[in-house]
């Protein structure tokens, strides 16, 4: 399932987007596609920036899978690297999941990985009684340029993703 050389970060949200990930210097040495099954995407982590705008987060949800890109990494301590960008732990707290991966050769069944996943936090999280929030454009596009390590159905079930057209203030 997971050996202690290796390290893993599963990214579902803006993150997906490999050039994100370079220019906020986290380090790895291996990018490939990961599901995370019983868990839904959902854009209800209030943005701090645009009122009414949603960023990614997981709900569990039996039965749903989340599509997402996994990074390797050269050490337990790499995640830390990614904290300030998620605001860890005020917006985002930080557990290990277990992932799907695809196996290395052709007719393998997929391998697990335990990974680093964020979660957003109940106080940066939409509750019951606001409306809906949604992604900009510019943040749905960091999802979508994860696309070659997603399956046609995922992307295009993002591309559909209804945006916020709100201004932000």
């Amino acid at each position: 399932m997971h050996t202690a050389s290796e390290y893993w970060y599963f990214a579902y949200g803006s993150n997906m987007n490999p050039a994100r990930v370079r220019e906020r210097k986290l380090p790895f040495d291996l990018v490939c596609p990961g599901r995370l099954t019983g868990f839904e995407l959902s854009f209800n982590k209030r943005s701090g920036v645009v009122p009414g705008a949603g960023h990614a987060n997981i709900l569990r949800r039996a039965g749903a899978v989340v599509e997402g890109v996994l990074y390797r990494l050269p050490s337990a301590a790499s995640i830390e690297r990614m904290d300030p960008f998620e605001r860890y732990p005020i917006n985002y707290t930080r557990r290990l999941v277990a992932i799907d991966r695809p196996a290395p050769s052709m007719g393998r069944e997929a391998l697990r990985a335990l990974a680093w996943t964020y979660f957003a936090t109940p106080a940066a999280s939409a509750d019951a009684e606001e409306t809906t929030l949604l992604p900009e454009t510019e943040y749905l596009a960091h999802l979508t340029a994860g696309a070659a390590f997603l399956t046609p159905a995922y992307v295009a079930r993002l591309r559909s993703q209804p945006v916020h057209t709100g201004n932000r203030d």
